[in-house]
């Protein structure tokens, strides 16, 4: 596949960074473009990186960015040319994002880590493996707004291993109720304003703003019908509380589903470990090995010992057995990793299935 030129706007944030990273030596995407606000506009990566008093390489990401990535200059994000680009990958704030998404996918498909447009009708939350079918509505979508590129945003990170958790349990069982409680990392809430230290430490912070909604939303969306050429929402019901814990990455999650059919928890892992998802046989370079991974240790999986599965992008499950409340209830414990599946990753491996597709 001819590589494709990228540009990361937002690309001094550290969701910019983690894109800088998960777009380091990739074998279809170059990256071409790095944009952000007009005070980093001019300068190197580099120097827009650097903190005004002392100097210091803001740098967030464990792996380092290369040195030709840091020799780029940076342009104002308002001033970007998108018809240079093949895509756009926004790793903007939501408040930033209404007015300058729309304006590169006037030409260019623009794949988001933004709640934005999620909830717009006509733009679909893809996660590759799970509803890649959502993506036909992207042709309407560029009918209804006059658009030759389009938006794409992927989920909250708190929905993607959620739904990719639900996925072959609706696919072989039905679903009919699901109960979340999430234990999510600090990572998740950024560095700023992210969340005070003094906050934290010795403590579970048991309420994250609007991130319920989004979750609940979010999850009947991605696990809905494409149909009638829209998106028709699951016919379940879910709940979640969602707290905040002294993790740096990683979300743990404790999944309570009610299913249509019965179903033991053999039957249960054996769904998990046999969903290979709608991408199993398109090469993607950033796709994991195994959508889900089930551990049968009862104490597992813990964040520190299985986020970084197949590189971040698996969500791995364990301590699946029966509940005796919901009606043909299963339950387990997930984890994901929240700034990779979770975020940029994720949103690389969405533009690869874009491009792989001929949307993008």
């Amino acid at each position: 596949m001819e590589k494709r030129r990228v540009g990361v706007i937002g690309a001094t944030g550290i969701v910019g960074q983690q894109f800088i990273v998960a777009l380091q030596g990739h074998p279809w995407f170059e990256t071409s473009c790095l944009a952000a606000s007009e005070k980093s506009a001019g300068k190197s990566y580099s120097e827009a990186l650097r903190d005004e008093k002392t100097g210091a390489l803001r740098w967030y990401c464990e792996e380092e960015p290369d040195e030709e990535v840091l020799e780029m200059k940076v342009e104002n994000s308002s001033g970007v040319d998108a018809s240079r680009l093949d895509v756009v990958f926004s790793a903007v704030e939501a408040e930033i994002a209404v007015n300058l998404e729309p304006k590169f996918a006037k030409q260019k498909p623009v794949v988001s880590t933004a709640s934005t447009f999620r909830y717009e009708p006509d733009v679909p939350i893809l996660i590759p493996g799970v509803n890649c079918d959502h993506a036909k509505i992207i042709e309407n979508q560029r009918k209804r707004r006059g658009w030759r590129g389009f938006v794409t945003p992927i989920p909250n990170c708190t929905a993607t291993g959620l739904v990719i958790s639900l996925k072959p349990l609706q696919e072989n069982f039905g679903l009919r109720q699901v109960i979340m409680t999430s234990m999510q990392s600090v990572s998740g809430a950024g560095r700023s304003p992210g969340v005070l230290s003094l906050d934290i430490v010795d403590n579970v912070i048991p309420y994250i703003p609007k991130e319920e909604e989004k979750v609940q939303s979010e999850t009947l969306k991605i696990l809905g019908k494409y149909q009638g050429g829209r998106i028709e929402n699951a016919d379940l019901k879910v709940s979640c509380t969602c707290t905040r814990v002294n993790v740096k990455d990683g979300h743990t999650e404790a999944v309570f589903a009610s299913t249509e059919k019965n179903c033991s928890v053999e039957e249960a892992k054996d769904a998990f470990r046999n969903f290979k998802g709608d991408i199993s046989n398109l090469d993607l370079p950033s796709a994991p090995e195994k959508m889900i991974v089930v551990r049968e240790d009862p104490f597992r999986p813990q964040p520190r010992l299985d986020r970084d599965i197949y590189d971040g992008m698996a969500t791995v499950v364990g301590r699946i057995r029966k509940d005796n409340v919901l009606e043909n209830g299963i339950k387990y414990v997930l984890v994901s990793h929240n700034t990779k599946m979770g975020a940029a990753r994720g949103a690389v491996l969405l533009a690869e299935y874009l491009a792989k597709a001929g949307y993008a």
